[in-house]
Parts: C-alpha cells; structure tokens; sequence
C-alpha cells in the first residue's frame, strides 16, 4: 500500500459514515477513540495506526476486504488540473463560521502536502487546534488575527505565516467581512 492509499483511508471512512448515517461523535464513541482524532483521521490530518483503524472498519459493520476494495493505489501524479467545484468540503468539528476546502493532497517522499482554502464568515471563531506537521498561509483576502499559542498576528491580504503546526493555533475573524485564505499543510507521510 503506498502513501497515496493511506490518504485515502480516511475518506472511506467518513463516505461510509455518512452514508450508514452515523455522526462523527456517535462513531468515536462506538470506536473508543476521540472525536477530534476521528475527524483528524477523516479530513486526512492523521493517519489511524492499524488498531484504530481496524475499530473504525468493525464499527462501520464493513468486511475488511470491502473496504479495502475501492481503495486504489496512486503513483504521484505531474499535474493536477480542478476547478473551483471539484474542491471537497472538509468538516471541522466546533469550528462556527470555518468552511475548509481540499484543493489537492499528495504525498511526495515523506511528507504528505495538502492544498487548502479556508473561507472564515464574518465573526468566525474556534478554540485553537494543533497538527502534526508544518502549516503555511496566505491570507488572500480579507483581515485576520491570527493566534499561534501566546502571539497574535494581525493579518491583511497578501500577508503569510509559516508555524510548526504542533503549537496550538487559531485564526480569528472579527471583521463583518468574509476573510479567505490559502493554507499549506506539510504533514509527515506514513
């Protein structure tokens, strides 16, 4: 199974979920895991170690073979072309006015990379989030104040920030304007 695959993993679940109807919360207490490590696991921020996974896959009530039967291997690709609205909607547990796109995602040697759009509503807000790599944004437009553990940043289109995505970290709007920006997860690949 190669890097590629593994990515994959996690949107099986999640389609499989939402299809048996099962909330996000409901199947990590049935999997005895968190509900932030499964949304992780979900929107490819982590990668399950195999008991996890094996839980998740018993709880969803999915023979192993099944689930592993639509998961194709991918070989890393030279271009990617996509347009606006092939752009996946990822859910965000607790996070009120966030809406996150999946732009793109690849794994090259290491390291996983996954191209993002954060589109933050007028007074959006959320406690602040850890990850498990390197994060990289540009604030395309809009204002932000953006908090990395203590330190506050003050925003506006075109300004960017380069963080060890272990600190904990927010952006916040408080403008009545929608904010949007690029964000560049460097994640380590399994």
């Amino acid at each position: 199974m190669n890097n590629n695959t593994l990515l994959l993993i996690g949107r099986k679940i999640k389609e499989i979920r939402v299809q048996k109807k099962i909330k996000l919360v409901e199947l990590a207490v049935r999997a005895k895991i968190s509900k932030g490590l499964l949304s992780q696991i979900e929107n490819n921020r982590t990668i399950p170690s195999l008991p996890v996974l094996l839980q998740i896959i018993n709880v969803l009530e999915v023979d192993y073979s099944e689930f592993f039967k639509e998961i194709e291997s991918h070989t890393s690709t030279q271009l990617v072309f996509k347009r606006k609205e092939e752009y996946s909607r990822i859910e965000k547990e607790e996070a009120i006015g966030f809406e996150y796109f999946l732009i793109h995602s690849e794994n090259i040697g290491n390291m996983n990379i996954q191209f993002n759009i954060l589109e933050l509503s007028p007074y959006a807000h959320r406690d602040p989030v850890t990850t498990d790599g390197y994060t990289y944004i540009l604030l395309l437009n809009g204002e932000v104040e953006y908090t990395l553990d203590k330190d506050s940043y003050n925003l506006r289109e075109g300004d960017s920030l380069f963080f060890n995505g272990t600190i904990p970290h927010v952006p916040r709007n408080y403008s009545n304007k929608a904010a949007k920006i690029f964000v560049l997860y460097m994640l380590p690949a399994m």
